[in-house]
């Protein structure tokens, strides 16, 4: 679908891009990964998906991310998601349901978290894809190499390469220390809401064992897991992306229940 021209707003002095599609509710609402952005295939489907159903759909790039403003380096998970909080509060209304991608699955379960804190009792249901929380603690600090570990004692980041960039992807001391600061899987989970994991099983970045971990923290009788035998990190196969539809049109359903 041909993308609007997005508008943008201030969030501690970062631009950032937002686009919103009005429509019923419950909307939903976009979070994407670590180094993606609102116009990636997956964002894009669920976006089509939501002007076919006439439902309200909100998507925005994180700082240093797509169209928005802010140097990707800065960025942290409570930077990122405080322009996520920013982006909900002013754009949407009414109840929504919150699709998170990879690093953008624990950035939604951290809103949820905030905005039960805060009395805000809008959020409906998660669809978590490749769900990636707590991944700087969890996924990339145990496997750092002693070269790994100098570069960041030594430069603040260290770069590798990526299947997904032709630039290395950058992690820096200060996404991880705040990575630590923003954990979620330390015990039981409460969202207050149902829940959908999708999981590729030929996942070389996420292992399924980390959806598995999440699942079991999570209300068991409020949890959907979906393995996908064949499916990779990124989900945006034909296949893929109907089951994507699938469930968040399922979720959408529930909670207007």
């Amino acid at each position: 679908m041909a993308a609007s021209a997005p508008v943008f707003i201030d969030v501690d002095g970062s631009g950032i891009a937002v686009r919103q599609m009005p429509g019923a509710t419950p909307g939903v609402v976009w979070l994407g990964g670590y180094k993606s952005d609102m116009q990636g295939t997956k964002a894009q489907t669920l976006a089509a998906w939501a002007a076919s159903e006439g439902r309200a759909c909100l998507r925005h790039d994180y700082s240093g991310h797509g169209e928005s403003g802010g140097e990707f380096a800065d960025g942290t998970i409570s930077k990122w998601l405080a322009e996520s909080l920013a982006v909900f509060r002013r754009f949407s209304k009414g109840k929504q349901v919150l699709v998170g991608s990879s690093m953008g699955a624990w950035i939604a379960l951290r809103m949820a978290q905030e905005l039960r804190k805060a009395g805000d009792t809008r959020i409906a249901g998660l669809v978590l894809l490749a769900p990636a929380p707590d991944f700087t603690v969890e996924l990339i600090e145990p496997v750092l190499t002693d070269a790994q570990r100098q570069d960041l004692k030594e430069k603040g980041f260290f770069a590798e390469p990526s299947d997904y960039s032709d630039e290395p992807y950058i992690y820096t001391r200060a996404l991880i220390e705040d990575g630590r600061a923003n954990r979620v899987m330390t015990g039981p989970i409460d969202t207050h809401c149902p829940v959908h994991i999708l999981q590729g099983l030929a996942d070389p970045d996420v292992p399924s064992g980390h959806a598995l971990k999440l699942a079991s923290m999570l209300p068991a009788d409020d949890v959907t897991l979906s393995l996908i035998p064949d499916g990779d990190h990124r989900l945006s196969r034909p296949e893929d992306l109907d089951m994507l539809k699938r469930a968040v049109g399922d979720m959408v359903k529930r909670a207007a229940g």
